[in-house]
Formats: structure tokens, C-alpha cells, sequence
């Protein structure tokens, strides 16, 4: 299996490349647009044929690149079950499992800081965590539908009784962290040691965060699969 963490340094995106090296096929995690062509590149140079493009949620900071992928390469858009996305090829259901040659990917639902937020577990090895858990931290829940109670029962419930040595590869990091295991959060997470879902809640209300600098214009691109409008 081939694994690829790759970094959008202008909104501090993780877009994740893996790949069946026997058969070449391949599938990008949360693709960011101004990316794309890096992405191209980094398949044509390793012989890869891009058959998925998958997104953890529909993202504020920063526009999907599945849209001019999908018309580059053929490849699908895939979202999780309920995103409002129409644009969509499929939309992966909690349990689901996506199958990439020999490479299992399993969807994890973990609503919270959206409404429509999936995990994927790799292998039964590396769990993409998108905004749900981030390393030493976690996704916001004040719009598009999140909810901090939901979000503490997602990582407490669905991703933190997956086995200790579980990698954890997050959708952003804003401190130069790349990766982290179940263990490690669970120990020195701030957000969740000696947290209750009550004082979860509380913490999570108190943020009082500016909105995503891209936010008016991600959000209905990303419904577009990418498709930026001509009015924004």
C-alpha cells in the first residue's frame, strides 16, 4: 500500500493519497483545489490511476478539488450519506466499506463539527479523522449543523475504542503535527481528558472562533463538488 500525507500550507489542509501499488489505483482524502495540479503530478510520476476522490465533510476553509479532478481524470466524487452535495457520484453510509484493490477503507460516521462528517479506517490501521479529532484537539462545532454533544460521543463512542495503535491522521494541523495514535488522544487530548460530555459542551461553547476566512465562498462551491460560482 502506498500512503501519502501531502499539506496545503494557505489553510493548513491534509489531503491523503493511498494507493494499491499492485494494480495502480488510487484515491485522494479532501483534495484541495489550488492543489490539483500537484496532485496530477504526483500521480503521473507513480503511475497511478485516480479512481476516487473522497471528502470527510463539505469543508469551510478551503474548496474541494474533486470537481476538476473528476473532470481530468474520470475518477468519482464520493461524500459522505447526507452531505448536500448532489454533485456527488456516491455517498458512503456509516459501515460502509470502500474497496481499493486490496485496500479496505471503512466509513466511520462522526457528526459533530458538521452535520455529515465520516472518519475512514484504513486498513484497520490508520484512521482519517477529518475535523472530528484533530491531533491535541478537535473541529469546532458552531455552524453547518455541528453539535458538541454529538462530536464528544463521535470520538469518545467511535473512534476512541478502535485499538490503541490506531494511527490518527487528521484533515488540519496548525502546529506542524502529522500524526498521532488512539492511545496518545486519549491520554493528552486537552479537549477530552478529564472532560464529561457536559463540560465538553461548556469548553466547546466558550471558543467564541472567528469564522473560516474562506467560509462564504467553500461552503456552496463545496455543495458544487468544487464548481465555484460567477456571482462570488
Amino acid at each position: 500500500m502506498l500512503f501519502r500525507q501531502l499539506f496545503d500550507p494557505e489553510t493548513s489542509t491534509y489531503t491523503y493519497l493511498i494507493a494499491d501499488t499492485s494494480d495502480k489505483e488510487a484515491i485522494l482524502i479532501d483534495p484541495v483545489l489550488e492543489q490539483v495540479e500537484r496532485d496530477l503530478k504526483l500521480l503521473n510520476e507513480l503511475g497511478l490511476n485516480l479512481r476516487y476522490c473522497l471528502e470527510t465533510h463539505i469543508h469551510a476553509d478551503h474548496i474541494t478539488g474533486t470537481g476538476k479532478l473528476r473532470e481530468i481524470t474520470g475518477c468519482q466524487g464520493i461524500v459522505p450519506q447526507n452531505a448536500q452535495a448532489a454533485c456527488a457520484d456516491r455517498f458512503l453510509k456509516d459501515g460502509e466499506v470502500l474497496q481499493l484493490g486490496e485496500i479496505p477503507i471503512e466509513a466511520i460516521a462522526t457528526p459533530g463539527h458538521t452535520d455529515s462528517h465520516m472518519a475512514y479506517l484504513v486498513n484497520g490501521k490508520q484512521i482519517l479523522t477529518g475535523d472530528s479529532l484533530l491531533i491535541r484537539g478537535c473541529g469546532r462545532t458552531d455552524f453547518q449543523g455541528g453539535d458538541a454533544g454529538i462530536l464528544y460521543d463521535s470520538v469518545t463512542q467511535r473512534l476512541f475504542t478502535l485499538t490503541d495503535d490506531t494511527l490518527v491522521y487528521p484533515a488540519h494541523d496548525y502546529r506542524g503535527q502529522t500524526v498521532s495514535t488512539i492511545k496518545e488522544e486519549k491520554q493528552f487530548n486537552p479537549r477530552f481528558t478529564g472532560s464529561d460530555r457536559s463540560s465538553f459542551i461548556q469548553l466547546m461553547a466558550s471558543l467564541d472562533l472567528a469564522n473560516p476566512k474562506k467560509i462564504a465562498e467553500a461552503v456552496p462551491a463545496n455543495q458544487q463538488c468544487g464548481k465555484v460560482s460567477a456571482t462570488i
